[in-house]
């Protein structure tokens, strides 16, 4: 009898969504590319993403053989970019959407025409020029890459529906209202990733419209798992709040920008943080069963996790670039009160400028150095 090799563990990277706020995941990435030598392949054979997050995890597979470039490649597009590339910006632009929203509502003849408050068109171009969307097959052939997910909301049915192009042995899943579909992952899969309902509009795939993947994603964990990863990185967006928030009186009624914000957080952050409190949990359950119990039962397994999350509140950091829009911007959100210190968590959402991005970008990169021999030994531990 030869004893066999154990099974290399398969680290799988979760990028959740956060809209403009996912250029700190680059940041993070940024680190942990110097952290390995200058020509290593990925360190993530299961990548998932959803939202902003599921155009950072499709960069990254597309070169999953040279984990490096993929990331330069990434940062030398969020470094350098302007809200024009992901939505229309411009006067004509913003009052034809707003018109055709309002038109919407008080007509019947539009209702089912996608409509939305702003137009994400230039964001497919931006796509299309620099996401060579090839690579992933080539990475999943070179055996750099073994999955990868890009989940979005079927308006429809719905359900959460991850939809992944892998190696061969992954096979489809179903669970309640969640749903694991093959396919090939093209541009329409990204944008509608990413399509903040009534922002930017529904898009359509095969028979049905999906929306933002993070809509009622109640367990944003378990594609990676799914997909065959046994050990998890997840890069969040948004802080962790340690202790209670001061209770204030208010004088006067929340704007419309700070009721969506709070929308919006509860969209992109809170079923990352229940499901994570999930696993950890279970694991702590595993813990307390003896080892000969537990081989009985294939589907028994611990998964080791880190999460990566900002230093600082996004939030305070958004009103120091906020002037960077452009001005039919900055007038389009002031009118809903975004652009005072109430609705800096909606404009963080939105707020695709260069300036905003970078420094969150280089949070994400100091965030990282500060954990350097925590995230090297996890990342490192019984790779191929």
């Amino acid at each position: 009898m030869v004893p066999q090799d154990p099974q290399p563990s398969r680290l799988g990277l979760v990028l959740t969504g956060g809209g403009a706020r996912a250029a700190y995941q680059i940041g993070v990435l940024r680190a942990i590319a110097e952290m390995l030598p200058p020509h290593a392949r990925s360190p993530f054979p299961v990548i998932c993403g959803t939202s902003a997050g599921a155009i950072n995890a499709a960069g990254l597979a597309m070169a999953a053989t040279h984990f490096s470039t993929g990331v330069k490649r990434l940062e030398a597009v969020w470094g350098n970019l302007h809200t024009g590339q992901i939505y229309r910006s411009d006067l004509v632009g913003v009052l034809h959407n707003t018109l055709r929203y309002l038109g919407s509502i008080v007509s019947s003849k539009m209702a089912d025409k996608p409509v939305s408050l702003l137009d994400n068109t230039p964001l497919r171009q931006l796509l299309a020029c620099h996401l060579p969307f090839r690579g992933i097959r080539r990475s999943i052939h070179a055996g750099t890459l073994h999955a990868l997910g890009i989940t979005a909301w079927g308006y429809a049915s719905g359900q959460s529906v991850t939809f992944y192009q892998a190696n061969p042995s992954v096979t489809p899943w179903k669970r309640a209202q969640r749903i694991g579909v093959p396919a090939r992952i093209g541009i329409q899969h990204l944008v509608a990733s990413a399509s903040i309902p009534f922002i930017f509009p529904a898009i359509r795939i095969n028979r049905e419209y999906f929306g933002d993947g993070s809509m009622r994603q109640l367990t944003p964990l378990s594609s990676a798992l799914h997909l065959g990863a046994d050990r998890l990185l997840v890069i969040g967006v948004n802080e962790k709040k340690e202790t209670e928030c001061e209770r204030v009186k208010v004088t006067g009624y929340p704007p419309l920008a700070q009721i969506a914000g709070h929308v919006m957080s509860s969209i992109f952050v809170d079923s990352l943080d229940v499901d994570i409190e999930r696993l950890q949990r279970i694991n702590q359950t595993l813990s307390l069963i003896p080892d000969m119990q537990t081989g009985n039962i294939s589907s028994l397994r611990t998964v080791a996790s880190m999460v990566i999350t900002p230093s600082e509140r996004i939030d305070e950091l958004t009103q120091a670039y906020a002037s960077s829009l452009p001005r039919t911007i900055r007038y389009f959100f002031h009118a809903a009160g975004a652009m005072g210190p109430k609705g800096s968590a909606m404009l963080s959402y939105v707020l695709f400028e260069a300036p905003f991005c970078q420094a969150l970008i280089d949070l994400g990169y100091r965030d990282t150095l500060r954990r350097q021999d925590e995230v090297l030994a996890f990342i490192s531990e019984r790779q191929e």
